[in-house]
């Protein structure tokens, strides 16, 4: 290891609403256990893919747990605030008593308020435009949950919303590192949400061919580099990690979960779904990464993988690690566990990977008994593996061609 590029930042909080739980720690406990959480979604009765993964959330307990302010409130910024609440809490930060002028917020999303859009479209054709809500254009508004959870928290700092697909929660991350290595905040509050599980983004997914055809067994659909593999599932959910400099956490006696030591952000420029031959712009943001954090590959013990669950995604990036990580460091995918997340997947990820460092264990990935004979991976299955992770990689990827790729440390 040498020095790196930019000074690394501590993660002192941890947020977690997802298919696997409510909260951090059942979430973890999910993921830990391995077990698919895909199931059949009335929302999405008679489509030919009729599953997904929610968060175990009513919308009426959403509303009541944000509070009066819910009543404007798409469902993925209420999941983001909820998550940015119990990251801030869990960092030992008291939003009545900090300097918010000095607190930024940096929340990716991908495709926003699609529920609310979709519904409204309904409301336009079926009864004109006196029907449609006031509220339509700010509640559709990829930018809204940051810009809730801002008020939320009282944090006057850049309020930012990274869009880039499902990338967005790496992007965030990366962006929130920079503007405190810039010292443009001394508090960022990141990561992403997403709430995207309708009739109509199905369908789309459904027709690009993206999607897991396994109706009668959902919870077994999602199956990271799987030989049977045949697409992802589509999920909801929100990840929220706060981020110091170490030696403000230091000076304030945080706890630091763990260090984001180094970032890269590549595109492929090739096509808007596919990924490039070989993973090269993949690849890039990898070796970007890991310049970023003075780190060489061998450095690598863990591998977040992006892992889908589409053939052609899986293959992509298996030949990736294998290539630029020949000795073989463990590799673990949570969408077999919690799905595809979308603009959230990357952030939930991100949260996962410094659980992963923090409690020296990686969890396994559902639905895998071995990896497809082609892949020379060492893939984490069946049961969660005990291990001493120093450093870890997280690996986001998103339509359009966006590869984020995070890398993180062991704080102690």
């Amino acid at each position: 290891m040498t020095a790196g590029t930019t000074a690394p930042v501590a993660v002192t909080g941890l947020g977690l609403l997802t298919p696997a739980g409510d909260g951090t720690d059942a979430t973890w406990d999910g993921v830990r256990r391995g077990l698919g959480t895909a199931a059949h979604d009335p929302a999405l009765h008679g489509l030919p893919v009729d599953f997904s993964c929610r968060v175990p959330l009513s919308s009426e307990e959403l509303g009541r747990r944000i509070g009066r302010a819910a009543w404007r409130m798409a469902r993925n910024s209420g999941l983001a605030v909820l998550a940015a609440r119990e990251a801030v809490l869990d960092a030992g930060l008291d939003p009545g008593s900090w300097d918010g002028d000095r607190v930024a917020v940096v929340l990716g999303c991908g495709l926003g308020a699609d529920a609310e859009r979709e519904a409204q479209a309904v409301r336009l054709w079926e009864s004109g435009p006196e029907a449609v809500s006031a509220l339509t254009s700010a509640l559709v508004l990829s930018n809204m949950a940051s810009g809730e959870v801002s008020i939320d928290l009282g944090a006057r700092g850049p309020v930012l919303a990274p869009n880039t697909a499902c990338a967005s929660g790496g992007s965030a991350l990366a962006v929130a590192r920079d503007l405190l290595a810039a010292g443009r905040c001394d508090i960022a509050v990141a990561g992403a949400t997403e709430a995207a599980v309708t009739p109509l983004v199905c369908a789309g997914f459904w027709r690009a061919g993206a999607l897991s055809r396994r109706t009668g067994t959902p919870v077994g659909a999602s199956r990271p580099f799987a030989a049977d593999r045949d697409g992802f599932v589509l999920a909801e959910g929100a990840g929220v990690l706060v981020l110091e400099r170490t030696g403000d956490a230091a000076a304030r006696g945080a706890r630091v979960r763990a260090l984001l030591v180094g970032c890269g952000s590549t595109a492929d420029a090739h096509h808007p779904t596919a990924p490039a031959p070989g993973a090269r712009g993949a690849e890039a943001a990898l070796r970007t990464a890991l310049a970023d954090a003075g780190l060489a590959p061998h450095d690598v013990d863990h591998v977040n993988a992006h892992g889908t669950s589409t053939p052609l995604g899986d293959a992509g990036e298996a030949a990736l690690i294998a290539r630029v990580l020949p000795h073989r460091p463990s590799v673990t995918a949570p969408k077999g566990v919690l799905g595809h997340g979308l603009g959230a997947a990357g952030a939930i990820e991100a949260a996962l990977t410094v659980l992963t460092l923090q409690h020296r264990t990686v969890p396994p990935i559902a639905n895998l008994g071995a990896p497809a004979p082609e892949f020379d991976l060492d893939c984490v299955s069946k049961e969660p593996r005990r291990q001493d992770v120093r450093v870890a990689v997280s690996h986001s990827f998103g339509f359009g061609g966006h590869n984020v790729v995070l890398a993180l440390a062991r704080a102690f």
